[in-house]
């Protein structure tokens, strides 16, 4: 049979033809980005201006300036401290440490929150730790709970972004560690073993302390750096944009103004460093509402629940989480009727 000699291909061209070989897609790079806007704030700069004049914005700038500028040492302070915790504290320690009997952990549990402070972001591994441990589940989650919510590095914020109000450092607390240790007995009374997954390897083993320190520092204050900055910005809004009458409608109704700022603190999801400085520009809202806001907060919002799912498992959070939060409301608000 006869063979049909095909043309040789030209070396570089996919079919042996002249045309060029088709060109990558751009991509839209970071750099890229940020010299499109810094060009067009160039172009926009009269309009720009003219809007940053405005009264309402004049407002927002400065309520947003303010709360960075008051909550961002105590944010970086507390980052620091946690990490710090977290790669140089064995976990062993806390398993010598606590009593065998699950009743006397959980409170001894909840007041080393105070001792040995982290902020929510650290406080989720650290249980986890506890837990692969050998601690009994009950106590680390009663740490998970109060040491976000009840260190030194938060009370001494507390106090500093109410100093008109200093019985606010005291409520904290209290509400804080109370609803940590009933959460914990809770769990020990009605909690079941296949109800949590057992936690994985923390995210930085195998890495020395000193690369692990710096690693768990840089990922968390970008992380809670970016909710400090999204809830400045809500708080700076609700100040300059939001009508008064509908905020005072909502301060105005007990009940709704603690179930909003409870909502609002799930949403926001700020390091528990930084929130008492949005609680306290808050001011049209009661201090039990703004107690709510400091007490739900540093133990359940979105961040918290993705990392405690992500952790203990979902089935876990999907019961852990609303619990939490119906009795930090509870505990916000009877604490409030008591010290506030």
């Amino acid at each position: 049979m006869a063979t049909t000699e095909q043309a040789p291909k030209k070396p570089g061209t996919p079919n042996g033809d002249d045309s060029p070989p088709p060109e990558s897609p751009r991509r839209l790079t970071s750099p890229l980005a940020l010299t499109l806007l810094l060009l067009l704030m160039v172009l926009a700069q009269a309009p720009l201006r003219r809007a940053l004049a405005a009264p309402v914005m004049q407002t927002w700038t400065t309520v947003f300036v303010a709360v960075m500028i008051q909550a961002l040492p105590f944010l970086v302070l507390g980052v620091l401290l946690s990490a710090a915790i977290a790669v140089y504290v064995p976990p062993s320690f806390f398993a010598r440490a606590l009593p065998r009997r699950p009743a006397l952990a959980v409170p001894v549990a909840g007041l080393a929150g105070a001792v040995l402070p982290g902020c929510e972001c650290a406080s989720v591994p650290v249980a986890g730790a506890l837990v692969r441990r050998g601690v009994t589940p009950a106590a680390a989650l009663a740490f998970l709970l109060s040491a976000p919510a009840i260190n030194p590095i938060v009370l001494t914020a507390t106090a500093v972004a109410f100093p008109r109000d200093p019985e606010m450092v005291l409520a904290r607390f209290v509400a804080s560690l109370l609803v940590a240790c009933v959460m914990g007995w809770l769990w020990h009374r009605l909690g079941r073993a296949d109800w949590m997954r057992p936690p994985t390897h923390a995210r930085h083993e195998g890495q020395s302390r000193g690369e692990a320190f710096w690693a768990s520092t840089r990922h968390d204050v970008m992380h809670a750096g970016g909710f400090l900055v999204v809830g400045a910005m809500a708080a700076a809004t609700l100040k300059a944009v939001a009508p008064e009458h509908w905020l005072r409608t909502a301060a105005d109704n007990p009940a709704v103004a603690v179930l909003s700022l409870a909502v609002l603190a799930v949403v926001l999801s700020i390091c528990s460093e930084a929130d008492a400085f949005v609680a306290a520009s808050l001011t049209q809202f009661s201090l039990t509402a703004r107690l709510a806001f400091l007490v739900v907060g540093p133990m359940i919002d979105l961040k918290l629940f993705a990392m405690q799912a992500g952790t203990f498992g979902r089935g876990f959070a999907l019961r852990f989480a609303p619990a939490t939060f119906v009795l930090a409301i509870t505990g916000a608000v009877l604490t409030g009727e008591v010290l506030l």
